[in-house]
């Protein structure tokens, strides 16, 4: 297996004009849809937010650390306490992005400006071995980039779009994996009381309410 600095070089020498081919080849028009951004049956939307994603949406919306970002569920007990890795984007009572609106039936991202990577580039992901975020299967693939499932994809996009999105997924995959490296040499051991939850970023240990562990 691929070291993460070796699998970081390889995505910093990403052509943005192949990633945009691709795009293009399989196509996509964003139907507002809102599926993306809601819980799916008892699952509440889960999308992963990076600490300097979250300091602008903080910023942005005038909010506190916990109203934008909650700990990553996954490996927390049921309570939602334990230990974890990186954040999600906050979900509200019904499990829906904390962001989301819907207008007229359609859906919008209240946060649409600076949205995180991840949701920038949905439904697309770059095949880099282990570093990508999943979203479920693959549906379509071009080369190195994936598409997953979406309404809107096998729809006509302009090559400004194919573009912007292309440089979108390409810095996505740059930063999943500096992302990595930093959690990797962030991380310490720390003693989780009971009750209490503990998430480790790239900027090392921290509560819940993204305060740091000294």
């Amino acid at each position: 297996m691929e070291s993460l600095e070796t699998e970081l070089e390889r995505a910093r020498g990403l052509d943005v004009d192949d990633l945009a081919d691709a795009i293009e080849s399989i196509g996509f028009e964003c139907t507002r849809c809102g599926a993306c951004c809601t819980a799916e049956a008892d699952d509440p939307h889960t999308a992963t937010v990076f600490p300097d994603e979250i300091r602008t949406l903080e910023a942005e919306t005038d909010s506190e650390w916990n109203d934008v970002a909650r700990p990553m569920p996954y490996g927390l007990d049921a309570d939602g306490t334990g230990e974890t890795f990186e954040w999600a984007l906050q979900t509200d009572a019904c499990g829906d992005c904390v962001f989301y609106e819907e207008h007229d039936g359609r859906g919008a991202c209240g946060v649409h400006a600076d949205r995180p990577l991840i949701c920038e580039t949905y439904p697309f992901s770059v095949a880099l071995a282990g570093t990508s975020q999943p979203m479920g299967d693959a549906v379509d693939e071009a080369g190195v980039v994936r598409a997953h499932e979406c309404e809107g994809l096998g729809r006509d996009i302009s090559r400004e779009d194919a573009e912007e999105l292309a440089a979108a997924l390409k810095e996505r995959a740059v930063t999943e994996l500096e992302e990595a490296i930093g959690v990797r040499d962030a991380y310490a051991p720390v003693d989780v009381a009971p009750g209490e939850t503990v998430v480790h970023d790239s900027e090392g240990a921290k509560r819940a309410d993204g305060t740091r562990i000294e």
